[in-house]
């Protein structure tokens, strides 16, 4: 029988992300997050039906009840002569018990956003790091998140080109090349499969075993700290903690 395949590094990180949820406290916090990715997304075409790239944003927006007029503005602000640019921009840093943490942020200001980064490793019992020293540990993949699971569904993901899956609390989470996202999400959605979310994503090589209690509360609260921050969108790291 045909089985998943178990990715190597598969980090806690995203799961525990998902189950904490964004509550109506950080709605605001959220949108703002969504709206600079959209924003940086749109900078290579405002229409999602040619840049796939801004219609899984839009999606993830969707997902997360961002009102639509919030979206529009998002998109606009490329057109906005007078806003300021809005870039990616990735850092990287370990966390307590020599965890590796990469903090990719969308921000219009890099002088606000590193010292606020900086500031939230140094507070956790970390410290951030030259470029390249984490970045390295973490492979560069495109990630889809489905409903379902099983043999049936499997075949169907490999068939249209995923590289690899992993089943998790009645979800299939497939792992594609960074080049061939825009490709298997098409083949997925094309053939009926309930897609929630697909977006790039970094994924641990390995992963550093936590087991001590305080070491993963630690290491909680800098990923906390980091996802609070309005530049940040997204955080990555290689973590796994058997039990929290």
């Amino acid at each position: 029988m045909l089985q998943l395949q178990s990715m190597s590094g598969h980090s806690k990180w995203e799961t525990i992300k998902r189950q904490k949820g964004a509550n109506d406290a950080k709605r605001a916090a959220v949108f703002t997050k969504l709206g600079n990715l959209i924003a940086v997304a749109a900078r290579s075409g405002t229409d999602p039906t040619t840049n796939t790239a801004l219609a899984m944003v839009i999606e993830k927006a969707k997902a997360s009840n961002m009102p639509m007029s919030n979206i529009e503005r998002a998109i606009q602000r490329v057109a906005d002569k007078s806003a300021a640019a809005v870039e990616e921009v990735l850092y990287e840093g370990y966390g307590p018990g020599g965890v590796g943490v990469l903090v990719e942020c969308a921000t219009d200001n890099t002088n606000r956003t590193y010292p606020e980064v900086k500031l939230a490793f140094s507070k956790s019992g970390g410290s951030i790091a030259e470029k390249g020293s984490v970045a390295f540990q973490f492979s560069r993949k495109g990630q889809i998140r489905i409903k379902g699971s099983g043999e049936d569904l499997l075949l169907s993901v490999l068939d249209a080109g995923a590289e690899d899956a992993v089943e998790e609390n009645g979800e299939m989470i497939v792992y594609t090349a960074p080049t061939e996202l825009a490709k298997v999400r098409s083949a997925l959605t094309q053939i009926g499969v309930d897609l929630i979310e697909a977006e790039l994503t970094f994924v641990p090589n390995t992963t550093v075993e936590i087991t001590d209690a305080n070491t993963a509360q630690k290491v909680m609260n800098l990923m906390d700290r980091l996802d609070d921050l309005d530049d940040v969108t997204n955080t990555y790291t290689n973590f796994d903690i058997k039990e929290y």
